[in-house]
């Protein structure tokens, strides 16, 4: 369904009514399903939303979505400009999104999810949990909301959020630093609400039987409410650097404390509730004989220090049983030598390979930032920085990151196109062992560098960190086809609004553009891109 110009409380409305509906297991019932009072047992209700809240999150084939709704959500679009997955389908001979020529209907998947999937099911979670009087349940939604929905605007800007469901936004755009102000408000409160559900009840669970994330512990999602509180923190940090400290510092010194072991990592589990393949396994190796492929500069960061992830990340090339990438923006006459055994492939199992929404390496480097500018993160940046490293060596089952952590020596490596001539000279010569000695902006480089490795293949964290830090330094496309909208060095910036959103809420995406502060291209910078 899209988006017309009724309030969000009558597209609420609508939703509950008619096709919207399919989509929530708990509410497309017939006469002989449970009844309202049966659904308030055993947290039925909310359960159900809660479920497919987090399968909102990232699309995945699961008898509603597709792994092609994954594809056209972030496969074509962020897992393309983070740097670490190059597109090898033979579409539109190259001249589409992978080189900056936007494909309508590959931009649109992203917002359409946000609200008419996520939204809708934290909506009605929300609902049922002031229905049933269950604050934590509630909490729970605001968490998963915020981690769904930042995803969206970061992706196009200034959207319509604060007042989805109260019937009082007429599809009008929030700007984009109102939104974050909305996510950091949220977080805060389900923060403190679970806080205090967990020390009034511990050993308790919320919802175990529907979370795929945490089994119903209340810890282990304060912890990552704090560690995605701390995430969102460092992203306003050129915008705001007072309220990214002030968000920051008040994750890590919850007397929980943000992510720090394995237990800790924030994935969808493979359990008898939840079997799924992982959307890129398919995209990989089923759609059309392979539809993605590793990157040119992951090509260069990994064998240029000789990173033992590689193989947790890609397979050999068949050819040589060497680690071999693809640049973005390349128009060959043939695409079959780009999938075939001259190109390494993404190393995903089609049963056990999980959807991550963030690793425990995340957390020590986010830490690591924010000791380096000074904030009181508990403890050194360059602890935190190696502490990362260590962690994503352990999260990826890789030997060798004491030897890997002390390497001064080695840089990413210059790009040889293993197929056709689309060289490049290395995007960076930053070393990996850390340094006191050089500036703190080298520092920083260090840092998102390894962060970046680290968060492999996390296409929407990878690209929101290069646009507001400018690391890693990522090789351009070949081809710029953006008709001058874009710069090839910047590269681009943000996904163009929805063409739906100007059929049927013109005055709404009217009003984002003005929010956004420049053309409704791939160019414009967002409100946090200020460095």
């Amino acid at each position: 369904m899209q988006w017309t110009r009724l309030s969000f409380a009558g597209f609420s409305l609508i939703c509950m009514n008619i096709a919207c509906t399919d989509k929530f297991e708990a509410v497309n019932t017939d006469d002989h399903a449970a009844t309202e009072e049966m659904m308030s047992y055993d947290n039925l209700k909310t359960g159900s939303f809660f479920k497919q809240l987090q399968r909102s999150v990232v699309l995945f084939k699961d008898g509603r979505n597709l792994s092609s709704d994954y594809q056209v959500s972030q496969g074509l679009t962020s897992d393309l400009y983070s740097g670490y997955i190059a597109p090898t389908g033979s579409w539109y001979n190259g001249i589409h999104n992978g080189s900056y020529y936007f494909i309508t209907g590959w931009i649109d998947k992203t917002f359409r999810s946000g609200f008419a999937d996520a939204m809708q099911s934290w909506l009605f979670l929300s609902k049922a949990a002031q229905e049933q009087n269950l604050p934590e349940v509630a909490a729970l939604g605001l968490v998963a909301k915020v981690e769904a929905m930042h995803r969206v605007a970061d992706a196009y800007g200034p959207i319509p959020y604060t007042g989805f469901g109260s019937g009082t936004s007429g599809g009008d755009y929030d700007a984009l630093d109102l939104v974050y102000n909305q996510f950091f408000k949220e977080l805060d409160e389900a923060i403190d609400v679970l806080t205090a559900y967990a020390i009034a009840n511990p050993s308790s669970q919320i919802l175990r039987k529907y979370d795929y994330v945490y089994s119903g512990d209340p810890v282990k999602w304060i912890r990552f409410a704090n560690t995605l509180r701390l995430r969102l923190a460092m992203r306003v940090v050129y915008a705001n650097p007072t309220l990214a400290r002030q968000e920051a510092e008040k994750s890590v010194t919850n007397v929980f404390g943000v992510i720090s072991d394995l237990g800790d990592r924030a994935s969808l589990k493979h359990s008898g509730d939840l079997v799924y393949m992982h959307p890129l396994f398919e995209i990989a190796y089923n759609f059309n004989e392979g539809e993605a492929r590793m990157t040119a500069s992951m090509d260069a960061y990994l064998n240029g220090y000789k990173d033992p992830r590689i193989s947790a990340y890609f397979k050999p090339a068949a050819l040589d049983g060497l680690y071999h990438g693809v640049r973005l923006g390349i128009t060959p006459a043939s695409w079959a030598n780009y999938t075939g055994n001259k190109i390494s492939n993404l190393n995903v199992d089609n049963s056990s390979t999980e959807i991550v929404w963030m690793t425990v390496a995340e957390s020590y480097f986010l830490r690591a930032e924010g000791a380096l500018r000074g904030w009181q993160m508990g403890g050194d940046a360059k602890t935190f920085y190696e502490q990362g490293i260590t962690m994503s060596f352990s999260e990826n089952k890789v030997q060798g990151a004491v030897a890997y952590i002390a390497n001064s020596t080695d840089k990413p490596s210059a790009f040889t196109d293993n197929v056709g001539s689309s060289n490049a000279a290395a995007p960076s010569d930053v070393t990996i062992a850390w340094e006191d000695g050089v500036s703190d902006e080298r520092k920083l480089e260090k840092i998102i560098t390894q962060k970046w490795i680290a968060m492999y293949p996390d296409g929407p964290e990878g690209w929101a960190e290069f646009r507001r830090t400018g690391y890693p330094r990522l090789l351009p496309v070949v081809v710029n086809n953006s008709n001058g909208t874009i710069n090839t060095a910047l590269q681009v910036r943000r996904i163009p609004y929805p063409q739906a959103e100007y059929n049927n809420n013109a005055s709404g995406v009217k009003s984002g553009i003005a929010k956004l502060g420049g053309p409704d291209n791939g160019g414009t910078k967002l409100w946090w891109d200020k460095k």
